[in-house]
C-alpha cells in the first residue's frame, strides 16, 4: 500500500491550535495546560501517522515550554508523555531536537533531562543510546546541583536499562544498538568512575542514594574482566560510604548487584577474594537473627540482601567462605558465633561437602557442644538441623551429635522446652537404621520413650513416602546396624514390663509396628508377617491402655507375648533368619544374670522353644537343640530351662527330638567318644549327673510313638554284607565270589524293584568300591577273559543306579576307569580265541559280548542316573579312542555312541545335559570320521548323528521353557550319519549354532593341530572343519590372538593347496566376524610385510563382507586424530593401514565393497595423506614392497605408499579417468607437498566432477558437511578443499535446501589464507550455475577486497569476479563490470605472473560476455581504460602472459567496434608487439578523438612512474608509438610540454636501456617536428618554448590527475614544471650551438650511449631492440 502524505486537514488545524496555546501557556492557568497538554497527547496517540515536518514542531514547542516555562510537576509529566507519544513516529526528530539543546546549553535543565529519563527507555531509542551517552556523559562533571544530579541520573539509569535489555537479548539486540558492546562496556566503566569521583557521595542525600541505584545497572553493562579490574577500587569506596552518613540500604542493593554481575561471568577473580574479609564484616552486621525483623523494612531487606550476597560469595568461593564462617565461630564472642552459625545455615548447601569440610565443620561443632553454652544452645541447635539435613549425622563422629540431641531431649532434662522440642524435631533427621542402633544400646530409661517415638515417627514417614522399611531394607546393610532380631528380642524384651515410666510397653510396640507394614520388600519376609502385626499389636496396644500398673496381670501377658512371637517365627519361617534369632537370644542370656533378670532369662530360653518349633527343616531342629544340650547347665534355673524348650520344640518335630537325644546318649556310652571321660574323676559324676537330668526333664515332657522303618534295616544289611566278606576266614575262590556276586545281584535287583528313591543308602558307595577293588575285578586277568566276575560286578553296581545318594564325580571316574581298563584293553576277541576249539570259542565271544552289554547297561544306568554327567563319560575314553590300535579305538568308539544313542532316545528327561567340551567332541568325532578303518568311520558318524540329536532336543527344551513355541525345521530329517560321513563341512553347519564361545575356541585350536597331520585327508579334514566354524560362528571365536598366530605358524609351513585355501579361507571368514581383533594383531607386523602377509591381505578382498568390515575398521584408524611428531616417534599403525589398503584393494573383486564406503573410504586416505606428509619421513623409508614387471619389486615410503593407496582405491573402484586426470593435472605431486596439499585434493575432486556420477558426488557431498568444522585441521582443509570443488558440478551446486554460500562467506573471512583461497574458489565455482546471481553480484564489493592478499588468493578473487560478472544475465553485467574495473585494471601489470594472467584472463572473459550487450557510454568509457594496461603487458617477455593479453585485446576490439583492429590481433603473432602497438595507435588515432588520445596518453603518463623497468619502457614505446601517429606541429604547445615533461622525468632512470629509448623516443618527436612543412618558415628565438601554428588540437584539456582532482596543481608541480622548462630551453640553446644545420630543433638532448643513437629510418627497429634488451636484463 503507498504511503500517502500527510496534508494539513481538520486534524492538522486542531494540531495548530493545542500547539498556539502552549506556546501561550505562560498565560494560561497551570491546569489547562495540563489539560492541553492531555488533549494533544491522545490526539498523537489516535493519528497514525505524522509526518517529520508536524513531529519537528511539536518537538521543538514542548521543548521550548520545559525550557521557559517554570513547569511544575504534573505538567512536566503531561509534556513527557506528549514526547512519549510522538516518539513513536518520530523517534529521531524527538532525539536530536534534545541533542541540539544539550549542544546550545551547557547543561539541560533538570526537567528537561527527567523527560529525557523517560524517554530513552522507549524501545525506538535503541539506535541513539550510544550517541545520547556521548552527550550526556560530558555533563556529568558540569552537574552541580542536586537537581540536574538527579536529571542526570535519570538519563543514565534509562541509558542503562535499555541497553541491557537489548544486550540480553542477543545478536539482535546488539545489532539494533548504536554502539558496540565494548564501547557500551567503556562508557559504563567511565560514567562509573565520574559519578564517584565528581560527585558528593559521602553524605545522605537523595544524590547518594539514587546514584547508588543506578550503579547496579552499569556494573551488568561493563564487561566481567573490567569489572573485576576495577573492584579493587570500587569495595573500597563502598566501605568508606558505609562509615560515612549514607543509608545502609542502597550500600548494600549495590554490593548486591556488583556480586551479582561479578557472578554472571562464572568466577569472581583474585580481586574480589582479596576484599572477602571486608565485604563479610560488612554485610554480617546487616544480618539479624532475632525475631520480629519485620518491623522494619529497611532492615528487612538489607537483611534479604545480605544473605544474597552471602550466597553469591559462597558460590564463587566456598572454599574461603567456609573458613572464614568456622573462624567466626571457633572465636569466643557469642554474638560473632551467633551471627556466623545463622548465615552459615543459610548458606551452608552452597559449599560442597568434601571430607576435609565435613571434618572441620564435626570438630567446630564438637567443640561447641563441649563448651555447651546457654547463649549459644539455641543458634548451635538450628545449625545442627541443617547439619542433619546434609546427612552429617552419617558421618564417624555423628554419635556425638546424635547423643547431644537425646541428652537434650530427655524427659525432665534442665533444657527449657523450646530446646527440647527442637531436639526432638531434629532428631527426626537422623536415619532410622540409626536411631536403632541407639535405642538397641544401653541408655537412660528417660531418653528411651522420647527416642522411641521419634524413632516411630521416622518409620511411619518412610512408609507414606513409599520407602522401604528398616526390617525390610536390612539385608543390604547387614554389619552396619542392629539386625532385625536384635531389634525385635530387644522390643520384646523392653515390652515384658510394659508400664515402666508409664509407656514403655506402648512406645516399643509402637515402633515395632511401624517397622514392618504390609508392602515389605524383604526377600523372606513376605507380607504374611505384615498381617499377623496388623491383627496382633494394635490389640496388645488396646490392651495396655485398658489396663493400669495395678490391675495388669503379668503371666497372661508374657503368654500373650510368645503367641505373638510364635506368629512372628511362623510368618517369617526362614531358618537362617531363625538361626540369627536363636544366636541373639543366646548372647543376651549370657549378658543376663538370674538373680536380677529370671523372668527375662526366663522368657527367652521360652522363645528358643517356640523360635524352632516353627521351623521346617528337622536338620535344623536336630542342630540347634545339639547346641542347646550343649549349652551350659550351671543352673537348675537353666536347665530347667532348656527343657521346657526341648518339650516345647517336640510338639513339632518329635523325632528330630527322639533322633537327637538318642545320638546325644549314644556318645555318652561309647567309650571312645563320650566327652564325660575327658573330665576328671571328680567332675564325671557331677556332670553325668547333670546331662542325665536335662534328657530326663526333656524325655518327661514328651510323648510320641516310634515306627519301624525298612530302609532302616536294608542299610543294616547292606553294611553287613560287606563285612561278611571281609571277614571271611576261608581262601575266596573264583566259585566263592561267583556265588558271592549272585546273591548280591539278586539281593540289589529287589532292592532296587522296591523303589526307595527317597532313601538315603549310606553303605552304596562303599559296595561300589568294593565291587571294583582288588578283591574282585581288578584282581581278574587283563589279557584274558575267563569268568564273567566282571559282568556280575558291573550287573550289581547297575542295580543302584536309583538309589541314592548318586556317586560323586570322583568316584564315577574310578568306577568307569577300571571298567574301561579291564575291558576296552583286552586283546582282540581272535587273539583270546587263538589255540581253542570252536565250541570255546563261541564260549568266550558270548562271554565278551555279554560283558560289552553289562557294560553298556552300567553306562545307561550312569546315564540315567546323572544324565549331565554325558560328556565326562566320552571323555573317560580319550585314552582308547586316541589308542594306536585299531581294536581298541573301535571299542572305545562303541562304548561312546551307545552312551550317546541312549541319551539321544531318552526324549521324556527334562534334565540339562551340557557339554562344556562340545567342540573338542564334535572336532575329534569329525576327525574320526575320517578314519581308514571303515567301522570306526561308520560309528564315529552315528556318535555325530547322537550327538546332533541331542542337541536338537536340547534346543527344543530350552525353548518350551522359556515359552518359545516356535517349530523348529525338521533337521533331523535333513540330516542323517550317511550325511556325516567323510563330509566335515556339513558336521561344522549342523553344529555351529550350539557352540558357545569357549567350545568353539577349543574346537578351531584343536583344528588348527590337525593342519600340519602328516595325512592328508586329516590335514584336509582340519582346514575344511576350521573353514566351515568360522564362516558359521567366526564372530564368538575366543582367543584371537592365539588362533591367528597359529594360523600365521603353519602357513609357513608346506601345505598342501587344498588345505592351505581352506586356511585362508577360515583366516578370511575370522576377520570378517572379528574384525577388530584380528587386524589389531596383523597391523602390529613390522614392515614391510612379508609374502604371507600380502597373501592375507589379498584374501580379505575377495569375500565381501570381510572386505566391508576390514575397511571400516581400516577406516576408523585413518580417521583417528594423529598429532603432528618427527618420524621417529610417529605412529606406523596409519601407514600399516595404508599398505593394507595396497594389496587388499589391488584385486578384482573388491569393487562393490568400495563403493558401498567409497565416499568415506576416500576421506579417510586423504586425510592419513596429509597427516603422513606432515611428519617428514624420510623417502628412503621402505614400509611397502609391491612387484612388479618382471619379478621386480617396487619400494614404497609412508607418503607414496599413501598416494598408492588413493590410487588403487580409485582403480578398484574403476574410476580410471580420475586416476588420469590426476596425473594430466600433477595431482599427485600437490598432494605429496604439505604446502599445497589442499591443491591436489581440488584437483583429484575435479577429476571426480569430470568423471563419476552425480549421485556419487552428493555421496562425498554428504560425507564432507559434518568435517567442515572439524577440529582437527587437517580434516577441515581437506574437507574444505572437496566442498568448494564439488560445487563445480551443477547438480550438487543446486541441491535443495543447502546453503553453501553462508559456509563460503565465513571461509574468506578466516585469518588463513588457504581458507579465504578455498572460499573464494568456491564462491568462483558456484557462480558458475543458475540461481544466486543476485546473492553472488552482493559479494562483488567483497572479493574485490580480496585481489591486494597473496597472490593465490588475488588469483582466486580475480577468479570469482570473472566468473560472477560473467554468469550474469542481462544488463546487469555491465554495471558490474563498471563497479570493478577500477580494483581489476591495476591487475593486468600486476608484477606476479599468475595474477597478471588471471586478471587479463578474466577481463577477456568479462568483455566477451559485454559484447553480447550495446556497451553503453559508462561502459565503452572503462573499455578504453584497459587498452593502455593491455598493450604494456602484451610487451611482457612471459609469452603465457602475451597470449592472454592478445585475446583480451580481440575481445576488447570487437567490444569497442574496431573491427579492423580485430583482424590484426587474430592474424597477427603476438610475439610481434611493434606491428601490435603500430596498428593499435593508428586505429587510436584514425578515431579523431583527440580526447581520448589525450586521456590514454595521460593515462600511460602513471606507468612511467613504476618501480619495475618493463612497464616504464613499455609506456614509453607506447607514447612513441601514439604520438607519431599524430602530427606533433598540429599539437598544441601545452601538451607537448606535457609530453616532454613526462618524459623528461626519466632523464636520470637507473637503467641505461630505459635512458636510451626516452632518448630515442625524443628524438623521433624531434624529427617529426623538424621535417614539419610548417616549421620550415618560422624563425625560431632562443627563449621560444614550442610554437604554435594556427589552430592547435588539444589533448590533455580538462583531464588532471587522481591528485589534482582533489585540489589544484600544487606548487612543488609548478616548481618541477618551471624547472622542466629552464633543462629544456638550455638544451635548445646548447643544442643550436653545437649543431647548427639542426639549428631549428627545438627538443632537448641528452647524452646517451653510442649504441643509442641511430638515424631517423632506424628509429623503429632501435625501440624494438631496445625493449628486448631491458626485459632480457
Amino acid at each position: 500500500m503507498s504511503e500517502r502524505k500527510w496534508e494539513p486537514s481538520s486534524s492538522a488545524t486542531n494540531f495548530k491550535r493545542l500547539l498556539d496555546s502552549i506556546q501561550n501557556a505562560s498565560q494560561l492557568v497551570p491546569e489547562n495546560t495540563s489539560h492541553i497538554l492531555s488533549l494533544l497527547e491522545r490526539k498523537i496517540l489516535s493519528s497514525k501517522r505524522i509526518n517529520v515536518s508536524m513531529s519537528q514542531n511539536i518537538t521543538e514547542i514542548i521543548i521550548n515550554y520545559l525550557l521557559n516555562v517554570n513547569v511544575k510537576k504534573v505538567q512536566e509529566e503531561s509534556a513527557a508523555a506528549v514526547l512519549l507519544a510522538l516518539e513513536a513516529h518520530s523517534p529521531k526528530v524527538i532525539i536530536t531536537n534534545f541533542w541540539d539543546q544539550m549542544k546550545e546549553h551547557s547543561l539541560p535543565q533538570p526537567n528537561l533531562l527527567r523527560t529525557m529519563g523517560k524517554l530513552i527507555l522507549y524501545q525506538g531509542m535503541v539506535p541513539y543510546i550510544g550517541a545520547t551517552w556521548s552527550y550526556i556523559l560530558p555533563l556529568l562533571r558540569k552537574a552541580q546541583t542536586e537537581e540536574e544530579r538527579l536529571g542526570l541520573c535519570n538519563v543514565i539509569s534509562g541509558l542503562a536499562i535499555n541497553a541491557l535489555k537489548h544486550i540480553s537479548l542477543g545478536n539482535d539486540g546488539e545489532e539494533a544498538l548504536d554502539i558496540t558492546k565494548e564501547m557500551l562496556s567503556c562508557k559504563a566503566g567511565l560514567t562509573l568512575r565520574v559519578l564517584f569521583n565528581r560527585w558528593p557521595l559521602k553524605t545522605n542525600s537523595k544524590v547518594a542514594e539514587q546514584t547508588l541505584s543506578i550503579l547496579g545497572d552499569l556494573f551488568f553493562l561493563i564487561s566481567p574482566p573490567k569489572l573485576k579490574c576495577q573492584i579493587c577500587w570500587f569495595i573500597p569506596r563502598l566501605l568508606i560510604l558505609s562509615k560515612a552518613d549514607v543509608n545502609p540500604f542502597y550500600i548494600i542493593q549495590c554490593l548486591s548487584q556488583l556480586l551479582e554481575a561479578v557472578a554472571a561471568s562464572g568466577s569472581g577473580g583474585m580481586n574480589l577474594a582479596s576484599k572477602l574479609d571486608d565485604l563479610v564484616v560488612l554485610l554480617s552486621s546487616q544480618v539479624t537473627y532475632r525475631k520480629g525483623i519485620s518491623t522494619d523494612s529497611y532492615l528487612l531487606q538489607n537483611h534479604n540482601m545480605a544473605l544474597q550476597s552471602f550466597h553469591i560469595m559462597t558460590r564463587l568461593y566456598h572454599n574461603e567462605m567456609a573458613k572464614l564462617f568456622l573462624n567466626s565461630i571457633d572465636c569466643k564472642v557469642v554474638t560473632k558465633v551467633t551471627v556466623a552459625l545463622h548465615i552459615f545455615r543459610d548458606v551452608f548447601e552452597e559449599v560442597p561437602q568434601t571430607t576435609e569440610l565435613k571434618d572441620e565443620v564435626m570438630q567446630t561443632v564438637i567443640n561447641l557442644i563441649k563448651e555447651n553454652s546457654k547463649a549459644v544452645r539455641l543458634p548451635l541447635l538450628q545449625f545442627m538441623e541443617k547439619l542433619g539435613v546434609c546427612n552429617y549425622f552419617t558421618l564417624q563422629q555423628g554419635d556425638v551429635l546424635i547423643n547431644h540431641l537425646i541428652k537434650l531431649s530427655e524427659i525432665g532434662s534442665t533444657s527449657d522446652e523450646e530446646t527440647r522440642e527442637l531436639a526432638v524435631d531434629i532428631l527426626h533427621l537422623v536415619s532410622l537404621p540409626r536411631l536403632i542402633n541407639v535405642l538397641c544400646q544401653p541408655m537412660s530409661p528417660m531418653a528411651f520413650v522420647p527416642l522411641c517415638k521419634t524413632a516411630t515417627d521416622v518409620a511411619l514417614k518412610a512408609q507414606t513416602l513409599g520407602r522401604a522399611p528398616y526390617l525390610s531394607s536390612y539385608h543390604l546393610n547387614p554389619t552396619e546396624y542392629p539386625s532385625p532380631q536384635v531389634l525385635f528380642v530387644n522390643l520384646l524384651i523392653s515390652s515384658l514390663k510394659p508400664y515402666k515410666t508409664k509407656e514403655f510397653g506402648t512406645t516399643s510396640l509402637c515402633l515395632l509396628y511401624a517397622l514392618h507394614p504390609l508392602n515389605s520388600l524383604h526377600p523372606v519376609i513376605h507380607f504374611r508377617l505384615g498381617q499377623v502385626w496388623t491383627r496382633c499389636i494394635p490389640n496388645m496396644i488396646h490392651i495396655l491402655e485398658k489396663h493400669t500398673e495395678v490391675d495388669f496381670i503379668q503371666k497372661e501377658w508374657e503368654k500373650r507375648l510368645l503367641l505373638f512371637s510364635n506368629n512372628t517365627l511362623l510368618a517369617i519361617s526362614d531358618d537362617s533368619w531363625l538361626n540369627d534369632l536363636i544366636k541373639v537370644i543366646f548372647e543376651m542370656i549370657q549378658s543376663f544374670t538370674w538373680s536380677q533378670q529370671e523372668q527375662e532369662m526366663s522368657f527367652l530360653y521360652r522363645l528358643i522353644g517356640y523360635t524352632l518349633r516353627g521351623s521346617t527343616d528337622n536338620s535344623f531342629v536336630s542342630l540347634m537343640l545339639t547346641d542347646v544340650l550343649n549349652s551350659t547347665q550351671e543352673d537348675e534355673l537353666e536347665r530347667k530351662g532348656i527343657g521346657n524348650a526341648i518339650s516345647i520344640v517336640a510338639t513339632s518335630h518329635l523325632k528330630a527330638v527322639l533322633n537327637v537325644l538318642q545320638d546325644y546318649s549314644r556318645i555318652l556310652t561309647d567309650t571312645n567318644t563320650s566327652p564325660i571321660l575327658k573330665l576328671s574323676k571328680e567332675l564325671q559324676k557331677k556332670e553325668w549327673i547333670k546331662i542325665c537330668n536335662t534328657i530326663y526333664t526333656a524325655y518327661s515332657r514328651i510323648f510320641q510313638e516310634i515306627k519301624s522303618d525298612v530302609g532302616v534295616q536294608a542299610d543294616f544289611i547292606l553294611s553287613s554284607i560287606i563285612d561278611h566278606y571281609k571277614n571271611c576266614i576261608i581262601e575266596k575262590d573264583t566259585d566263592l565270589k561267583l556265588n558271592y556276586l549272585n546273591s548280591v545281584v539278586k539281593l540289589t535287583s529287589n532292592l532296587a524293584s522296591v523303589g526307595y528313591s527317597e532313601f538315603f543308602f549310606s553303605c552304596k558307595i562303599k559296595m561300589v568300591y568294593f565291587m571294583m577293588s582288588q578283591e574282585l575285578v581288578k584282581q581278574e586277568p587283563p589279557t584274558s577273559i575267563s569268568s564273567p566276575i566282571r559282568q556280575k560286578a558291573m550287573m550289581i553296581i547297575t542295580n543302584f543306579r536309583n538309589l541314592k545318594p548318586a556317586l560323586q564325580p570322583e568316584e564315577r571316574k574310578e568306577l568307569l576307569r577300571a571298567c574301561f581298563q579291564n575291558i576296552i584293553s583286552l586283546p582282540p576277541l581272535e587273539v583270546m580265541q587263538t589255540d581253542m576249539t570252536p565250541k570255546e570259542s563261541q564260549a568266550i565271544a558270548n562271554l565278551f559280548r555279554d560283558t560289552l552289554q553289562a557294560l553298556r547297561k552300567m553306562l545307561e544306568g550312569l546315564v540315567t542316573e546323572m544324565p549331565t554327567w554325558v560328556q565326562n563319560y566320552l571323555e573317560f575314553l580319550d585314552t582308547w579312542l586316541n589308542s594306536q590300535k585299531d581294536h581298541e579305538r573301535e571299542r572305545a568308539l562303541w562304548c561312546g555312541v551307545r552312551i550317546l544313542s541312549f541319551t539321544a532316545k531318552k526324549h521324556n528327561f527334562y534334565t540339562d545335559i551340557e557339554f562344556p567340551r562340545l567342540g573338542q567332541l564334535v572336532k575329534f568325532l569329525a576327525i574320526l570320521c575320517q578314519d581308514h578303518v571303515d567301522n570306526i568311520s561308520f560309528l564315529a558318524s552315528q556318535a555325530v548323528y547322537s550327538l546332533y540329536c541331542i542337541m536338537l532336543f536340547k534346543k527344543k527344551l530350552d525353548q518350551e521353557k522359556k515359552g518359545i513355541w516356535e517349530e523348529l525345521p525338521k533337521k533331523e530329517g535333513v540330516y542323517s550319519a550317511c550325511v556325516f560321513h567323510n563330509d566335515t563341512a556339513e558336521i561344522a553347519k549342523a553344529f555351529a549354532e550350539y557352540f558357545t564361545p569357549k567350545q568353539l575356541t577349543n574346537l578351531v585350536l584343536t583344528a588348527m593341530e590337525g593342519l600340519i597331520d602328516s595325512r592328508a585327508k586329516i590335514s584336509l579334514a582340519s582346514g575344511q572343519l576350521m573353514s566351515s566354524i568360522m564362516e558359521e560362528r567366526g564372530k564368538d571365536v575366543l582367543k584371537i590372538d592365539q588362533i591367528v598366530d597359529g594360523i600365521y605358524d603353519r602357513l609357513k609351513s608346506q601345505l598342501e593347496p587344498a588345505t592351505r585355501k581352506e586356511t585362508l579361507q577360515a583366516m578370511c571368514a575370522l576377520v570378517g566376524n572379528n574384525t577388530h581383533s584380528v587386524m589389531t594383531l596383523l597391523l602390529k607386523r613390522p614392515l614391510p610385510w612379508e609374502g604371507i602377509n600380502m597373501e592375507l591381505w589379498q584374501v580379505f578382498g575377495t569375500r565381501r563382507k570381510t572386505t566391508i568390515n576390514v575397511l571400516q575398521f581400516l577406516i576408523s584408524i585413518l580417521e583417528e586424530r594423529h598429532p603432528k611428531q618427527s618420524y621417529k616417534e610417529m605412529s606406523f599403525r596409519p601407514v600399516a593401514v595404508a599398505c593394507a589398503l595396497c594389496e587388499m584393494l589391488s584385486g578384482t573383486m573388491c569393487k562393490l565393497a568400495v563403493l558401498e564406503l567409497y565416499p568415506r573410504l576416500l576421506l579417510a586416505i586423504l586425510n592419513h595423506v596429509y597427516w603422513v606428509i606432515e611428519q617428514n619421513v624420510p623417502q628412503n623409508m621402505v614400509v611397502y614392497r609391491k612387484e612388479g614387471i618382471e619379478g621386480k619389486s617396487k619400494v614404497f615410503d609412508p607418503v607414496s605408499c599413501a598416494l598408492e593407496a588413493v590410487k588403487t582405491m580409485l582403480i578398484a573402484a574403476e574410476y580410471y579417468g580420475v586416476v588420469s586426470y590426476a596425473d594430466q593435472y600433477r595431482g599427485w605431486d600437490l598432494l605429496s607437498s604439505p604446502k599445497y596439499y589442499y591443491m591436489g585434493v581440488i584437483e583429484l575432486t575435479s577429476g571426480l566432477v569430470r568423471n563419476c556420477d552425480s549421485n556419487i558426488l552428493h555421496r562425498v557431498m554428504r560425507e564432507v558437511k559434518p568435517l567442515l568444522y572439524s577440529v582437527d585441521e587437517r580434516q577441515k582443509v581437506m574437507a574444505r578443499a572437496l566442498f568448494v570443488q564439488l560445487l563445480w558440478h551443477r547438480s550438487v551446486a543446486q541441491t535443495l535446501g543447502e546453503n553453501f554460500l553462508s559456509h563460503l562467506i565465513k571461509w574468506i573471512h578466516e585469518p588463513n589464507l588457504i581458507m579465504k583461497e578455498i572460499g573464494l574458489r568456491g564462491i568462483s565455482n558456484l557462480a558458475l550455475h543458475p540461481g544466486q546471481e543476485g546473492t553472488l553480484a552482493s559479494l562483488l564489493p567483497v572479493i574485490q577486497g580480496f585481489l591486494k592478499e597473496e597472490e593465490l588468493v588475488a588469483v582466486q578473487a580475480v577468479k570469482g569476479l570473472r566468473n560472477i560478472i560473467c554468469y550474469t544475465q542481462g544488463i546487469v553485467i555491465q554495471r558490474a563490470f563498471c563497479s570493478i574495473s577500477n580494483q581489476l585494471r591495476p591487475l593486468i601489470n600486476d608484477e606476479r605472473d599468475q595474477v597478471r594472467i588471471s586478471a587479463t584472463s578474466a577481463l577477456s572473459h568479462m568483455l566477451h560476455q559485454i559484447c553480447k550487450f550495446s556497451p553503453g557510454p559508462k561502459t565503452q568509457k572503462e573499455l578504453y581504460s584497459f587498452l593502455v594496461p593491455l598493450l604494456i603487458s602484451i610487451q611482457d617477455n612471459n609469452l603465457e602472459v602475451a597470449k592472454v593479453c592478445g585475446r583480451a585485446l580481440t575481445e576488447w576490439a570487437v567490444g569497442i567496434g574496431w573491427t579492423s583492429l580485430k583482424q590484426t590481433f587474430q592474424n597477427t603473432v603476438i610475439t610481434d608487439h611493434v606491428k601490435i602497438l603500430e596498428e593499435t595507435c593508428k586505429c587510436l588515432v584514425g578515431t579523431s578523438q583527440n580526447h581520448l588520445v589525450g586521456k590514454l596518453l595521460f593515462q600511460s603518463f602513471g606507468f612511467l612512474k613504476s618501480p619495475r623497468p618493463f612497464i616504464r619502457a613499455a609506456a614509453i614505446t607506447f607514447i612513441g608509438h601514439t604520438v607519431m601517429k599524430l602530427n606533433v606541429n598540429e599539437m598544441h604547445e601545452d601538451d607537448v610540454q606535457l609530453l616532454l615533461n613526462a618524459l623528461q622525468d626519466l632523464k636520470d632512470d637507473p637503467v641505461d636501456s630505459i635512458q636510451g629509448l626516452i632518448s630515442i623516443t625524443i628524438k623521433k618527436m624531434e624529427t617529426a617536428y623538424v621535417n614539419s612543412p610548417i616549421s620550415s618558415g618560422l624563425h625560431l628565438r632562443n627563449n621560444f618554448r614550442v610554437p604554435g601554428f594556427g589552430t592547435k588540437k588539444r589533448l590533455f584539456k580538462n583531464i588532471k590527475s587522481r591528485d589534482e582532482k582533489k585540489k589544484h596543481v600544487s606548487n612543488w608541480s609548478k616548481l618541477r614544471h618551471w624547472q622542466i622548462l629552464s633543462i629544456w630551453r638550455s638544451s635548445e640553446h646548447g643544442t643550436r650551438q653545437a649543431d647548427s644545420p639542426r639549428s631549428l630543433q627545438i627538443f632537448p638532448r641528452r647524452i646517451i650511449p653510442q649504441k643509442y643513437l641511430l638515424n631517423t629510418q632506424d628509429l623503429d627497429t632501435s625501440v624494438y631492440q631496445v625493449q628486448k634488451e631491458l626485459k632480457i636484463s
